[in-house]
């Protein structure tokens, strides 16, 4: 008995020794899920969106060595009472107003300022489309209606075989995706639990087999497809996507702040929605995007890729929103106004009739409820209106 409870013990001692030395050496991988698995909380998600590179893997794009593009002071717009109470009901952390490249209005809630880098969420897959812009421009991608494994061969035998470059950035791939947020084995998580603990992107990608329609017929959101996107920029151009989009946008435009991409385990940047930049130079790039793609007398973004890429040309239904090439449009939007979106109420928004480009941060926990994207579209016509 006594030699029995030796053993016993000394296997205990052996075992916590074991799970001491592993939780040592997986403590990062451990750290980043238990920061995925609270990123939303109440108490933690307004921090957590100013500082994902304390929690994540990340990757630093410099702004360059230029002077900061300044955004001229125009005749002072303040929120009315409405505008406030929307504010307020939003969770809103970073307001920015531009009229005709003037700044109109700046304001910042829940201890944010103007020099934290907020997290995009899914306003980076409009950056991703901008990049694409600018490689199908170089001449390194010969069409948009090239297959996707021509530029990205490991998704050979993948479900996206089969789909062009033109269908993924449609968001009509075509591909099994399930992007619930709220159900833990969802796809969405799965990919966030990827990210985390450090794994390969470009493999969960090639590793998903199923598809719900023939690629190009159907639209529906799935947010991996801006990941294959990225592995069709890097297979085309040969360079990872943070030194092309730092070379190609970030330096050019004179921002303020040096931004940065969270990546997965092997450095490849999650640019379906992993962009960290100010408030103010994300309404940078949308006032970049207004003057069709002209910035500081140099040309960005091709300007007709601008135009292609902010109309309506995804297969969605008759009556709700409309998709382009990673941009957004409102049912009954008129010429030249759309924007970029991401969850929990990130947006840039352009009316380019109006001259108005307005940048948003949020940490809106209450984003999925019904009506309230079509709210803040409402929201923004009405300030554009009120300029």
């Amino acid at each position: 008995m006594r030699k029995a409870l030796k053993f016993l013990t000394r296997a205990a001692l052996v075992l916590i020794v074991l799970l001491v030395l592993v939780g040592v050496w997986k403590r990062e991988q451990i750290t980043r899920l238990l920061a995925v698995n609270s990123l939303f909380s109440e108490e933690k998600i307004v921090g957590n969106f100013s500082n994902m590179d304390s929690a994540f893997l990340t990757r630093s794009m410099s702004r360059g060595d230029g002077p900061v593009t300044p955004l001229p002071i125009g005749e002072n717009w303040a929120p009315d009472a409405a505008v406030n109470t929307w504010i307020k009901d939003r969770a809103v952390t970073g307001l920015v107003v531009l009229k005709d490249g003037q700044l109109r209005h700046e304001s910042y809630y829940h201890g944010t300022g103007p020099k934290d880098r907020r997290i995009s969420w899914s306003m980076a897959k409009s950056y991703i489309s901008a990049l694409m812009g600018i490689v199908l421009d170089r001449g390194d991608i010969a069409s948009l209606d090239d297959p996707v494994v021509q530029y990205a061969p490991a998704l050979k035998g993948s479900a996206y075989d089969g789909a062009s470059i033109r269908n993924v950035l449609n968001m009509a791939s075509g591909v099994v995706f399930d992007e619930d947020y709220l159900d833990f084995n969802s796809d969405i998580n799965r990919m966030g639990r990827v990210l985390a603990l450090g794994r390969s992107m470009d493999q969960f990608a090639a590793g998903l087999q199923d598809s719900f329609a023939p690629a190009g017929k159907t639209w529906q959101y799935v947010s991996i497809d801006t990941h294959v996107i990225g592995m069709v920029v890097r297979g085309a151009a040969g360079r990872p996507i943070p030194d092309l989009l730092q070379e190609h946008v970030i330096a050019p435009m004179g921002l303020e702040a040096d931004p940065y991409y969270l990546t997965d385990g092997y450095g490849v940047a999650f640019v379906l929605g992993g962009l960290n930049l100010t408030t103010r130079d994300y309404a940078r790039f949308g006032e970049m995007f207004r003057q069709d793609g002209m910035w500081n007398g140099q040309q960005i973004v091709p300007a007709d890729w601008i135009a292609a890429s902010t109309r309506p040309s995804a297969p969605t239904a008759p009556g709700k929103e409309q998709y382009g090439y990673q941009w957004w449009m409102a049912p009954d939007a008129s010429e030249g106004e759309y924007y970029a979106r991401g969850i929990y109420g990130q947006y840039i928004y352009i009316d380019k009739a109006r001259g108005v480009v307005i940048a948003l941060n949020s940490a809106d926990r209450g984003f999925r409820g019904d009506g309230v994207n079509d709210q803040n579209i409402a929201m923004f016509r009405r300030i554009a209106a009120d300029l």
